[in-house]
């Protein structure tokens, strides 16, 4: 088979892990048609020029598809973008001799980070003219390829001079050279970029098509999702794939004091998109200009928003000018906005499930030196430091790309921490690089900055919840069954609820006499399935203005739902759930309250991800409406501890506690009928004070001293129980009617 043999091949976005590395990946029959081996080099053309990248194979499932995976960086360098053909065969590349480099702004250069850059490029191609990218802890340098011998495209060998400049290369000079944001720098999102290449790539790029079917292509975008999610990236990443003249909207620069300015800026802004078309124009923000007229009360507002309903849909022609707007608050935006031939279509970009999120700390890992197999092998981290990103993506619920970002920035800072503190580096010299190696960051540096960086759509409601495992509960075994159906089991593994054709349960209600360990099985629940955990307390969402209780609420489930999976727990919800009809109070908020309650709980908009725990003591009086199935489809009886649980509630309370050798925990369970769970870590709390005030007394000091059985017995006197056979009777009784009820 001929070796100069051509290919047309499609572009396709690279792998992360492949970004900045030199490589494109085809497929195998490909790679035979061209007569090319795996780490061979071939040459890449397009509209502006070649480019000389190491050829790797495509996985075994894109086999066929006729497709090139390269980066940002070679599409920028040889004009195209994705979905265009380029032009491939097998490149002729010569050894080098000598490579000069040059930074793109100033760095110290030593000898030591002279002989980092060249190891970084063993075997790679560089071409002269072009920016390569070498990872420097968590950043990509750029550097400008000055010059090569013997020839235009060489690969870096052992045998390769390599110097690099110290004085930088002007920016300008290679600004068009380098792209700041691609696809590639975007974690998963790949149905709203596939969406936005349609809509914008298409009409600017091949106007014809439109023309021939005899439409109008779409005029303009609006993303819409919580704030971190990538909208703004997304913008970016378009206008320097298809090379559009670009102009931002921050939504307030705009807006002026003096009359008939802030319309003025808008249509110079258009006016200079129309020059420069094909042309986008991103309104980043747009709320705060184009918000609902009819709310505001400033002229200058109304003036602005007819004055971009007008340019953007006016009796004047836009032109090949695409406008997408940005907001987090799609409903406080003009409707007059959000119609066909302003905005076209509304993108909606979510939250990112696990498997985006393993794409988005990909993108971000890229230049980080993590602990992997490699490192452990070169003796710099343990094999227990090993970075699982699987583990963190699983781990990191309800977190944005953003969250995700400073997640790695934090981690990262943790290494670097670590590092300062071990002494092996002296912050007032340059840092050689062989010591600059042996930082690396662990899959603890990971769990800590977890600690620290909580997801920011839930930050203002979120509760650290105190870790508390099953097994820190005494007795209870049918209830922690129970909860492990309704909660850990639809959230581990809904794919298997989703192939038995069932709905997990929605909502659960813990109900049993105060102190049995209702809140704490609900703590339990939230961290052993790892869900985010939203805890209302009954009145403080009560509000003196009509209509907040109910927004509050409102807001709950919003942002539950946006950072699925999670647990909302209310705790005594008969302060806020009474039944309807019944109240004392003058204003009715309780009866709204509920009204809401049931209508987020089981109304038109689906709860999915979403368990809803509450306890009460006082069950007989909350609404009946909520005790049906589809809301609370379990009402769960939390019994006082049996004489078997109570056993367990004392070993798990004196875990830690010195005992004595005369200490009888079965005879104390024994003893202590019609007490809780509470009542029994009173007791323990109480019998180690009445050892500590002993030896104060007998003049030995504040010092750890045994607990004797004397001191449980004493203690038992000191705390009586609180709950009767009466009470008991009251809630078994009560426990069976509500079973009925439901039945």
């Amino acid at each position: 088979m001929p070796e100069t043999r051509e290919v047309r091949l499609r572009v396709a976005e690279a792998r992360s892990k492949d970004v900045g590395r030199k490589i494109a990946r085809i497929d195998r029959r490909t790679m035979r048609q061209l007569g090319v081996e795996v780490g061979d080099f071939i040459e890449i053309e397009g509209p502006k020029g070649t480019a000389v990248a190491q050829v790797w194979p495509l996985p075994p499932d894109e086999e066929g598809k006729s497709i090139i995976r390269i980066d940002g960086y070679i599409r920028e360098a040889i004009g195209v973008g994705i979905g265009d053909y380029v032009t491939v065969r097998k490149a002729k590349v010569q050894p080098a001799i000598r490579v000069v480099l040059a930074p793109t702004e100033r760095i110290p250069v030593s000898r030591d980070f002279v002989e980092y850059v060249k190891e970084f490029l063993l075997r790679r191609p560089v071409t002269r003219g072009e920016v390569v990218i070498i990872p420097f802890f968590g950043s990509a340098l750029r550097l400008v390829v000055v010059s090569t011998q013997p020839g235009q495209a060489v690969y870096i060998t052992e045998q390769t001079e390599v110097e690099l400049r110290e004085e930088p290369v002007k920016e300008e000079q290679v600004r068009r050279k380098i792209p700041r944001v691609t696809w590639e720098d975007i974690g998963d999102l790949e149905e709203a970029k596939e969406r936005i290449r349609e809509i914008v790539e298409l009409p600017l790029k091949h106007p014809e098509l439109f023309k021939h079917l005899g439409i109008e292509p779409p005029k303009g975008i609006l993303l819409y999702g919580p704030p971190g999610v990538g909208k703004t990236l997304l913008a970016k990443a378009l206008a320097n794939e298809i090379g559009a003249y670009f102009i931002a909207i921050n939504g307030p620069e705009i807006m002026s004091k003096y009359y008939g300015e802030s319309e003025q800026r808008l249509r110079e802004i258009f006016e200079e998109a129309e020059k420069n078309a094909p042309a986008i124009i991103f309104i980043d923000e747009i709320d705060a200009i184009a918000p609902k007229r009819e709310e505001v009360t400033g002229e200058v507002e109304k003036r602005v928003v007819a004055q971009l309903l007008t340019l953007m849909d006016g009796l004047k022609e836009r032109g090949k000018v695409i406008v997408i707007g940005a907001t987090n608050r799609p409903d406080a935006i003009d409707p007059a906005l959000r119609r066909p031939g302003r905005f076209d279509r509304e993108i909606e970009i979510r939250p990112p499930d696990k498997r985006a999120r393993k794409e988005i700390l990909l993108v971000h890992v890229r230049n980080v030196p993590l602990c992997d197999e490699q490192k452990v092998k070169e003796g710099l981290c343990s094999p227990g430091d090993v970075v699982d990103l699987d583990r963190i993506a699983e781990m990191t619920h309800g977190y944005t790309g953003a969250d995700l970002a400073a997640l790695v920035k934090e981690a990262a800072m943790n290494a670097l921490r670590r590092f300062i503190k071990s002494g092996q580096i002296d912050l007032n010299k340059p840092i050689p690089t062989e010591t600059l190696r042996k930082l690396v960051v662990t899959m603890k540096d990971f769990l800590d900055a977890m600690k620290v960086i909580q997801p920011s759509l839930i930050r203002e409601i979120y509760v650290e919840v105190p870790e508390v495992h099953w097994d820190d509960i005494g007795g209870l075994e049918d209830v922690k069954q129970q909860l492990r159906e309704a909660v850990e089991w639809p959230l581990k593994h809904p794919e298997v609820f989703e192939s038995m054709g069932i709905r997990p349960p929605k909502g659960i209600l813990l109900f049993g006499p105060p102190g049995v360990g209702k809140t704490l099985l609900a703590k339990a629940a939230a961290t052993e399935s790892g869900a985010n955990f939203i805890a209302v307390r009954g009145p403080e969402i009560l509000s003196k203005w009509v209509g907040e209780s109910e927004k509050a609420i409102r807001e709950i489930f919003r942002r539950a739902r946006q950072v699925a999976p999670t647990i909302i727990f209310f705790d005594e919800i008969d302060a806020i759930a009474p039944a309807r009809g019944m109240r004392h109070d003058t204003s009715g908020v309780t009866d709204r309250i509920v009204n809401q309650l049931l209508t987020e709980m089981d109304g038109i908009v689906p709860l999915q991800n979403v368990v809803v725990i509450a306890a009460t003591n006082r069950p007989d009086i909350l609404d009946p409406a909520l005790l049906r199935p589809g809301r609370f489809d379990r009402l769960i009886y939390v019994p006082p501890p049996d004489k078997k649980a109570r056993l367990e509630i004392f070993r798990i309370h004196t875990r830690k506690m010195p005992l004595a050798d005369d200490v009888d925990l079965e005879k104390l369970a024994e003893m202590t009928e019609g007490y809780t769970g509470a009542d029994i870590e009173a007791v323990c709390r109480e019998a180690a004070m009445i050892a500590l005030r002993e030896a104060i007394q007998k003049g030995q000091g504040l010092k750890p001293q045994p607990v004797r059985m004397e001191h449980f017995l004493k203690a038992l006197k000191a705390v009586p129980p609180s709950l009767t056979r009466e009470d008991i009777l009251r809630y078994e009784r009560l426990a069976r009617e509500l079973k009925r009820m439901v039945i």
